[in-house]
């Protein structure tokens, strides 16, 4: 199987390399078009700022190219949010695919603390992503201060400050708010279900 992780300036590219290598595959790291077009999965990683990020990409038509992809591709933490309409961050437009918006966690209290870090369960699984999830543990891994509300294309939710949408789908695009690539046992199941798609 050939699977690409779309290589821009994000912080978990290698992370993500790691754990794929722990499911005995070896992806390829690239931004070459031509290899992101023939690979049988993409992964669209990312952990850094939608203002600089959007602009990169828009730079190097990667935009364009990932909007067009028509094979099975799973946004990670930012590539989530990127794959929105707009951001908060910057007040940035992003890449559309999924019609909602991304906001910025408000604290309520004063034990809310943003950004959201560490372990937190997900509910409502509902993909193929999350096949056999009863198995193991609905603890995942989390860092960001933005955040998607609840909407259509929710496959599973999390309950921080507010019930916001932890992954989303719509026709061959996926995305997790949390880290697959650093949730254990749980990730490894939700890596392995998006390779066997």
């Amino acid at each position: 199987m050939n699977v690409v992780i779309i290589k821009y300036n994000a912080g978990n590219i290698y992370s993500v390399d790691y754990a794929l290598k722990r499911l005995g595959l070896e992806a390829v790291v690239t931004a070459d078009p031509e290899l992101i077009r023939k690979a049988d999965k993409v992964i669209f990683p990312g952990q850094g700022e939608a203002v600089t990020t959007m602009k990169y990409l828009r730079e190097r038509h990667l935009d364009e190219l990932i909007c067009d992809l028509k094979q099975p591709v799973l946004g990670i933490c930012l590539g989530l949010q990127l794959m929105c309409r707009f951001s908060e961050e910057g007040n940035t437009t992003c890449l559309g695919i999924f019609d909602t918006e991304v906001k910025k966690f408000v604290p309520q209290r004063h034990e809310d603390k943003v950004p959201h870090m560490g372990w937190n369960t997900i509910y409502d699984c509902n993909s193929p992503l999350f096949k056999g999830i009863e198995t193991v543990s609905p603890y995942v891994y989390f860092v960001h201060s933005y955040y998607v509300p609840l909407n259509p294309y929710a496959v599973t939710k999390t309950d921080y400050i507010v019930p916001f949408t932890s992954a989303i789908h719509k026709d061959n695009f996926y995305a997790t708010q949390y880290h697959p690539e650093k949730s254990g046992k749980t990730g490894e199941l939700i890596l392995q279900n998006f390779l066997d798609l």
